[in-house]
C-alpha cells in the first residue's frame, strides 16, 4: 500500500509530521493515509481509493463528511462575523444562542456554559473550576479528582492526568490528586462466580472505601464517561451510576459526565446520562457538538455547579480563566446547526432505527471463536479479540493484533479503530443499512483473513 516514490504524499507525510496516536511499525511498513475528501460516511484518499471510516473520523463526523447545511452555517458566519473572543463581557450573538440551546437540550432546568475548543480543555476546564470552588468555600484541600481506569478524558496535564491509561506514564503522569478506580468492564474485571449486580455492588464499596481513606473533604469531584469510549467502547454494569452517584450525594460530591463522546446522540438518546437514568452536576460536551465540523468544546454545569461558581467568581469580581477562541462565533454558528441536524433532521431518529441492526451484526461477529466480547450502545461497538474464548485469554502482545485486523481492513477499503485487542466501530449517524451490511462484511473478510495468519 505505501507508494515508496520519492516526494510521494507518504514520503511528505513522514518528512514533516509528527504522529500522535499512531503505531508506528505500522507507519514504517504501509505509510500514511493522506485523505483529500469525503462523501456521506466514505472518504478517498490522494490515489482515490474509498474508505467506508467506520469511524466517523474520530467519533465526530456523524453527520458524514459533506453536508451541506454546515458547511453553508460555517461560511454565512463566516461572510457575516468571522472571529471574536468571549472575554471582557464581550461576545458574538451566536455564543448567546448557543448557550440558550445547549442549556435547552440539556437536563438541567438552568444552568451556564463555558467554551474551549476541546474536550480536553473541556475536562481540564472543568477540573479548574472545581478548585476554585474548593479554595473559594473554605476548603482549599478539596481538589483530588476520582475517575476510572482505562477512561479516557484528554490529553492536557490535567485531562491527562483523570486518564487512566497506562501509556500517560512516559509523561509522568497522572500528576498528584488523580485517583483512578477499577473499569468498570463485567466481562474483564468480574470475578468467577460474580453476578453483574454483584460486580456493581463491588465497585460501589471500592468507592466508598477510596472516600473514606482519602477523606470526603478533600475530593472535588467525580468524573465518568456515561460510556467508555477510548477504552473500548465499555457500557456500565446495571445499576452501576445510580449506586455510585448515591454515594457521592452522601458526601456531597459532584459527579461530571464526560458526554465529549456519548452527547448529542452516539447512544440513541441525546445524553448518556438519560440512556442510563442518571442526572449529573455537570456535562462535558466536544465532538458531535459540532458534528466535526468546527474544534469546540464546552463545560455545561448545572443548578448548583452555576449558583456556586457564580458566588465565588463574584467575590473576586472574575473567573480568571478562557481561551482566545472560546465561544467563536463560527464554530457557535455550526454548533447550532449540528444540534439542529442531529435532533430535527432524523439522524439520532436513525441512530434508533439501526441500532438493532448494528447490534445484529455485531451478534454475528462474536460467534468467531476468537471473538471473546461483542460489547457497545446504540451505534458504538467494540469486538474483543482473544485468543481462547472460554478462558479470556488475550493474544501474545506482540502479535498486535487488532493493529493487524485494523490494516487488513483498510486494505479492504474500511476503517475501523484498533483499541487494545478490541476493534471499535462507531459509524456516522447518516449510515444506511446497506452501507453497515458493507462495514460488517468488511470486517468479517478481515478478520478471517487475520486469524487465518496468527493461529
Amino acid at each position: 500500500m505505501r507508494d515508496e516514490t520519492p516526494n510521494s504524499w507518504e514520503a511528505r507525510a513522514d518528512a514533516h509530521s509528527f504522529y500522535g496516536f499512531t503505531d508506528l511499525p505500522s507507519i514504517r511498513d504501509r505509510g500514511a493515509v493522506v485523505l483529500t475528501h469525503g462523501k456521506g460516511p466514505y472518504v478517498y484518499d490522494v490515489h482515490g481509493r474509498e474508505y467506508l471510516d467506520a469511524n466517523s473520523g474520530l467519533w465526530n463526523m456523524v453527520a458524514g463528511f459533506d453536508h451541506a447545511g454546515l458547511a453553508e452555517a460555517a461560511k454565512a458566519q463566516y461572510d457575516r462575523f468571522p472571529g471574536y473572543h468571549a472575554f471582557f463581557g464581550r461576545m458574538s450573538d451566536q455564543t448567546v444562542m448557543l448557550s440558550e440551546r445547549l442549556i435547552e437540550v440539556s437536563p438541567f432546568a438552568r444552568g451556564k456554559v463555558f467554551y474551549t475548543n476541546s474536550g480536553s480543555e473541556a475536562n481540564d476546564t472543568l477540573v479548574k473550576m472545581l478548585w476554585f470552588l474548593g479554595g473559594a468555600e473554605g476548603n482549599p484541600r478539596r481538589r483530588k479528582i476520582i475517575t476510572r481506569k482505562n477512561g479516557y478524558h484528554g490529553v492536557t496535564a490535567v485531562s491527562a492526568s483523570m486518564t487512566g491509561k497506562p501509556y500517560n506514564e512516559v509523561f509522568g503522569l497522572p500528576l498528584a490528586g488523580f485517583l483512578h478506580l477499577t473499569c468498570p468492564h463485567y466481562w474483564r474485571e468480574g470475578r468467577d462466580g460474580e453476578s453483574e449486580a454483584e460486580f456493581t455492588a463491588r465497585l460501589g464499596a471500592e468507592l466508598e472505601d477510596m472516600i473514606s481513606r482519602e477523606g470526603a473533604d478533600t475530593i472535588a469531584g467525580f468524573v465518568a464517561e456515561p460510556v467508555m469510549g477510548a477504552g473500548g467502547v465499555i457500557p456500565p454494569p446495571e445499576g452501576y451510576f445510580q449506586t455510585i452517584q448515591a454515594i457521592l450525594k452522601k458526601h456531597d460530591i459532584p459527579l461530571i459526565a464526560d458526554e465529549v463522546i456519548c452527547g448529542f446522540g452516539r447512544t440513541g438518546e441525546v445524553w448518556g446520562c438519560q440512556t442510563y437514568g442518571f442526572m449529573p452536576d455537570a456535562i462535558i460536551s466536544s465532538k458531535n457538538l459540532t458534528a466535526g465540523y468546527f474544534p469546540m468544546g464546552a463545560v455545561i454545569l448545572g443548578p448548583d455547579l452555576t449558583d456556586r461558581l457564580q458566588a465565588a467568581s463574584d467575590a473576586i469580581e472574575e473567573f480568571p480563566h478562557g481561551f482566545t477562541a472560546s465561544g467563536h462565533p463560527v464554530g457557535c454558528a455550526v454548533a447550532l446547526k449540528a444540534i439542529d441536524v442531529i435532533l430535527n433532521e432524523g439522524l439520532i431518529d436513525n441512530v434508533r432505527s439501526l441500532t438493532p441492526h448494528f447490534e445484529a451484526g455485531m451478534a454475528r461477529l462474536a460467534e468467531h471463536k476468537h471473538i471473546g466480547e461483542a460489547r457497545g450502545k446504540g451505534l458504538m461497538g467494540a469486538l474483543e479479540a482473544v485468543l481462547d474464548k472460554d478462558s479470556k485469554t488475550p493474544f501474545p502482545g506482540d502479535l498486535s493484533i487488532s493493529e493487524r485486523i485494523a490494516n487488513t481492513c483498510t486494505d479492504h477499503g474500511l476503517i475501523c479503530r484498533p483499541l487494545g485487542q478490541a476493534i471499535v466501530l462507531c459509524p456516522a449517524f447518516v449510515i444506511t443499512e446497506a452501507q453497515m451490511d458493507e462495514m460488517f462484511g468488511k470486517l468479517e473478510q478481515a478478520l478471517t483473513q487475520v486469524f487465518a495468519e496468527v493461529t
